[in-house]
């Protein structure tokens, strides 16, 4: 495999080699910076073994896809903007299971991940990809899968796996697809543990989901999430992390709110003990184009659990929609056993409350308690000046 290397006059030599486990075309490490700090028209991209630094000042164009393998750490400082060449699924930046990002923004100076595009649009460029060794129910123990993008594994037994810090950080016009199956969404967070700090993060316009949960257990405070043209949060492969503060408004092109399965449907859950997903979901924002155009605003299904608290949705056909059944699909069971429940909601031209297709019966009253009792997340509160509608 060839590689090439261009140094310019601020960026330090570092080594790097390819990722045994990436599957994607080989790709050309090409760092090419003008000048001094302050400068513009550095390129990134390529698999890196050693740390990178970018600096602050510096534009930055994603030119490819940026792979950070295992023991290395990318560094982004506050107030970063990195453009990604508007090519699709193949421009993106990966974190590897036992790489470690450590991008920390300010509200005033956010790190912002966008296209390079003068008309940019959703899917111009693919995402971030964040890999870890926190459990996923897609397999038994110790094993790992691979990711859709990139084919990188993750998965493992460490619930409280770091991989590094994301605050304030904005990303722009992603979601671009490899094909039906392998789309990149804003943010992909493959079993990353709760020893992972991300907080203040926003995805903005992108063509697939805003930020999807496959399996891990990380926390993530303050979500924004705008335009998502499919779900806004995802989560499967038994997630079972805390999401507190989460803001959802739809665009024109939208799927749900929230999708959330408790097993990957294409793989199967092969936990051995099995065990489903069962996030905790508090102050919850999700803003709809009004009860008359359709569609659900939370879709549950495929045995996820869930514990949702306070809770405001407005402008849907439906608010919560249970999918699943009395076999492998038990969403149901979940909501008698007092593992799918809804504390102090507000519905708002919310036409149906509760749609229930579970094959388990049930009522909205063992589901839902505190009906009115919902205010949602205080967005204004915790979004100014680095988030965007």
């Amino acid at each position: 495999m060839k590689r090439n290397l261009l140094f310019g006059l601020t960026i330090a030599s570092m080594l790097f080699t390819a990722c045994s486990t990436d599957d994607t075309a080989d790709v050309i490490l090409n760092i090419n910076n003008a000048g001094n700090t302050g400068s513009t028209g550095t390129t990134i991209s390529g698999t890196f073994t050693s740390n990178l630094t970018l600096e602050a000042g510096t534009d930055y164009t994603l030119n490819g896809s940026l792979i950070m393998a295992s023991g290395t750490t990318l560094t982004i400082p506050a107030g970063t903007t990195i453009k990604a060449l508007a090519q699709g699924s193949d421009v993106y930046i990966a974190i590897s299971q036992g790489a470690k990002i450590n991008a920390l923004g300010t509200a005033a100076n956010p790190i912002v991940l966008t296209s390079n595009a003068s008309n940019p649009e959703a899917g111009d460029w693919g995402g971030l990809i964040v890999l870890g060794r926190a459990p996923i129910n897609s397999v038994s123990g110790s094993s790992t899968s691979t990711s859709e993008i990139a084919s990188l594994p993750y998965g493992g037994t460490d619930a409280g796996d770091d991989s590094g810090s994301i605050s304030y950080m904005r990303i722009e016009y992603s979601g671009g697809s490899a094909d039906g199956q392998s789309e990149n969404n804003g943010f992909s967070f493959y079993a990353v543990g709760n020893g992972t700090l991300v907080e203040y993060i926003q995805a903005f316009e992108g063509k697939d989901d805003g930020i999807e949960f496959f399996g891990g257990t990380v926390n993530v405070d303050f979500v924004s999430v705008v335009n998502a043209q499919d779900d806004s949060i995802d989560w499967t492969e038994g997630y079972t992390g805390i999401i507190t503060n989460a803001y959802v408004k739809h665009g024109t092109d939208h799927d749900k709110g929230i999708e959330a399965d408790g097993f990957n449907t294409d793989i199967g859950n092969n936990s051995s003990p099995v065990f489903w997903s069962k996030p905790t979901v508090n102050n919850l924002t999700i803003i709809g184009n009004g009860s008359s155009t359709g569609n659900e605003a939370i879709r549950l299904r495929a045995g996820t659990q869930g514990i949702f608290n306070n809770i405001s949705i407005q402008g849907f056909a439906e608010g919560f929609d249970l999918d699943g059944d009395q076999g492998d699909s038990p969403t149901g069971a979940g909501v008698l056993s007092n593992n799918l429940q809804v504390t102090d909601v507000l519905f708002t031209d919310v036409t149906l409350k509760l749609k229930n297709d579970t094959g388990e019966t049930f009522t909205e009253s063992d589901f839902i308690s505190g009906d009115g009792n919902g205010t949602g997340t205080n967005y204004s509160s915790w979004s100014t000046g680095w988030t965007v509608e």
